[in-house]
């Protein structure tokens, strides 16, 4: 090997105690590097973030890459970031922002979550129909591929490693692997593919025509603030996030000391349930108490939502930095045959099944759904900000509430975790009947629903104005 490689890597060789350190420098170092180069290649007018483009940099520079400049033990330390980091992030989601009003939302909350189900479950069905059907007769993979597109599409690169564990204990090592590819292709599909989806939505007329001056915008900007009270605001604001994560592994702990007393299969699913979905729970639990006690000056809106997108901008780096290029290479082929299949799908359930089951502004809904369920929540909501800029319809209140919903189900939740489980006890083609025998009744529901006699008229909810 080249000396001053050799040079380069024996200095990032550390003591145990200043690995992790380093390894997450090296990480912001990374992401700082990606945006600043996103400007200069105006790579947000495509539709990518610069989180991926950081963490390409990284895999080049990895020891699977070109030039192998960073040892194994810095990877191995990234592969370990994206669970506490996707659990931040879920700790953020609540607590910056009003608790959502369900006063003349339940028949759009209600639609919308059904338009979430049926994309959910129908990954996992056409996910298991292709792995039956296709790839195991012709390249014999592994069952559990079956999960591998609504765990990287839906979950995203933080469900899919906190899935590495079961995935190995259950006999596919290689599951966090191709999963995070999955979420990979999922993240610039999302924001690609949703990106020309909304040009399209524009020139086709899909778009809600809405009366800004109807709904009262006003653009006041607050008065600065100096640095020692900002310095405050996001102490505080890590603080709070901070508590929302400690009360989800609290939940957690509790759920795992009931075991004992529970089933082999409780068991078993408590065991690899991850805490980020628990975290959701703790940031609205906290953003109650706030509400009641008169305190909601303590969580900034902006503050919160740029810790979560620093906290998502980190995972994804470090997600597609320590991918495992030679496993992505032997496996390349059924990976472009489930992220075909899990696109083809979703483009499905958005430009057919969403304007068949949604009343109101379809298409500002279904490309929020389209990105949650392609490239995770974050995705959806960047969507949904190119199609509603002004955030002058209901989508993002409808979305909000449907989350508090779902997320502890799919996209790294209950189903996730099952799911696997169940295509190891029912087999992948029990498992594939079930969703698709769910599949079926959410869009027979969606579609009753959507033509039953509407006598209640939706109340026009108005933006918050942000916080701090």
């Amino acid at each position: 090997m080249n000396p001053v490689v050799n040079g380069i890597q024996s200095l990032l060789h550390p003591t145990a105690l200043t690995s992790a350190v380093i390894a997450f420098s090296l990480l912001a170092l990374l992401l700082s590097l990606g945006r600043g180069l996103e400007p200069a290649l105006n790579l947000e007018r495509l539709g990518i973030p610069a989180a991926l483009l950081a963490g390409l940099a990284g895999l080049l520079l990895g020891p699977y890459g070109p030039i192998p400049l960073l040892p194994q033990s810095v990877t191995d330390i990234w592969t370990q970031l994206p669970t506490p980091l996707l659990t931040l992030v879920f700790a953020t989601l609540m607590l910056g922002r009003p608790l959502p009003r369900a006063a003349g939302l339940v028949e759009p909350v209600a639609s919308q979550a059904l338009l979430g189900l049926l994309l959910g479950f129908g990954q996992y069905l056409v996910g298991g129909l292709v792995v039956l059907l296709v790839l195991i007769p012709m390249l014999g993979v592994d069952p559990l591929m079956g999960c591998l597109i609504e765990v990287g599409f839906e979950g995203g690169h933080g469900a899919a490693a906190a899935m590495g564990e079961s995935f190995r204990e259950l006999g596919f090592p290689g599951g966090q692997d191709l999963g995070l590819a999955m979420a990979t292709v999922g993240l610039l599909s999302s924001t690609v593919l949703g990106s020309a989806l909304v040009v399209l939505g524009r020139w086709r007329g899909w778009l809600a025509p809405v009366n800004p001056q109807a709904l009262g915008i006003t653009g006041a900007d607050e008065d600065p603030k100096g640095f020692g009270q900002q310095l405050r605001e996001l102490a505080s604001n890590l603080a709070l996030a901070g508590a929302a994560v400690g009360l989800g592994v609290v939940l957690l702990s509790g759920l795992r000391l009931l075991s004992p007393w529970s089933g082999e299969f409780y068991r078993q699913v408590i065991h690899v349930f991850p805490v980020f979905p628990l975290a959701l729970g703790g940031s609205l639990l906290i953003r109650f108490v706030l509400e009641k006690s008169g305190k909601t000056q303590w969580a900034s809106q902006i503050l919160q939502r740029e810790i979560g997108t620093l906290a998502t901008d980190l995972l994804i780096t470090a997600a597609t930095a320590s991918l495992n290029l030679p496993l992505l290479l032997h496996d390349w082929l059924p990976l472009t045959i489930l992220s075909v299949t899990g696109l083809a799908w979703n483009l499905f359930g958005m430009l057919v099944l969403a304007p068949l089951s949604l009343r109101e502004e379809w298409f500002e809904r279904s490309i929020t759904e389209f990105g949650q369920a392609t490239g995770v929540a974050a995705s959806g909501l960047l969507l949904l900000r190119l199609a509603d800029p002004r955030n002058l319809t209901n989508a993002l209140q409808v979305f909000s509430i449907k989350q508090l919903l779902l997320q502890p189900v799919l996209s790294g939740g209950i189903i996730t975790v099952i799911a696997p489980l169940a295509v190891n006890r029912l087999g992948l083609i029990g498992w594939t009947e079930l969703c698709g025998i769910l599949t079926g009744l959410w869009i027979t529901l969606a579609l009753v629903l959507r033509n039953w006699p509407n006598k209640t008229v939706a109340s026009t909810v108005l933006p918050q104005k942000a916080d701090g």
